[in-house]
């Protein structure tokens, strides 16, 4: 696939909410070791609230379904990742305003935008062990394939394995921020929620978007 529309969108966001709720026990499970026990149960809430958003409110474009998104995880989630997620989403939607079509430059501008926004909003950098160790070589994975001329869909494939990469990686790392960074030392030896939350979301984009 070379580029995407509403429709395509709108897929994507359909995938990730089943697989969200597939994963919801796995997610609280992950975060039952090193937070608040509750990372599944919000996520799985917000993107159904999301869901129900853009069913009742269907939008005319991709930027009105992306901040419609932003508004219900952000009024939805709880704890940290709701208005961080919100923020990726409300700072994607502003990049891609106005278009109808995006191509694997767009996306990626998008989801450097997005990612900006999260660190802005969150004080973390890579090595943190937080959503951006997976978002950040995602990043980075998409970047290279855009410059080889890469569409959409085998862009944003690489972008998910590079995610699952990077959330495998924050296993061995000591937390330092959110919750799990009381822990200290403790925190090591155990996979960060947020960033595998973050790659349950490429994943359903690459899934929507492979063919």
């Amino acid at each position: 696939m070379n580029s995407v529309g509403l429709e395509e969108v709108l897929a994507w966001l359909r995938e990730a909410a089943a697989r969200i709720e597939e994963q919801k026990e796995y997610l609280t499970q992950l975060d039952s070791a090193i937070g608040d026990a509750d990372h599944g149960i919000n996520m799985n809430r917000g993107f159904k609230a999301a869901l129900e958003r853009l069913e009742a409110n269907p939008p005319e474009d991709i930027a009105a379904a992306l901040k419609s998104v932003a508004m219900a995880l952000i009024g939805k989630v709880g704890g940290a990742s709701g208005p961080l997620y919100g923020t990726m989403f409300m700072e994607m939607a502003k990049v891609i305003d106005g278009k109808e079509r995006l191509e694997a430059a767009d996306v990626a501008a998008a989801f450097r935008a997005g990612i900006d926004g999260i660190k802005a909003r969150g004080k973390a950098e890579e090595g943190d062990k937080t959503m951006i160790d997976a978002l950040e070589p995602a990043y980075a994975a998409l970047q290279e394939a855009v410059a080889s001329g890469a569409g959409v869909g085998e862009a944003i494939a690489a972008a998910a394995d590079a995610a699952a990469r990077g959330m495998e990686a924050t296993i061995p790392l000591v937390a330092r921020k959110g919750r799990a960074s009381y822990l200290g030392e403790r925190s090591a030896g155990h996979q960060d929620p947020g960033a595998t939350s973050s790659h349950l979301l490429l994943a359903a984009a690459a899934e929507a978007w492979g063919s």
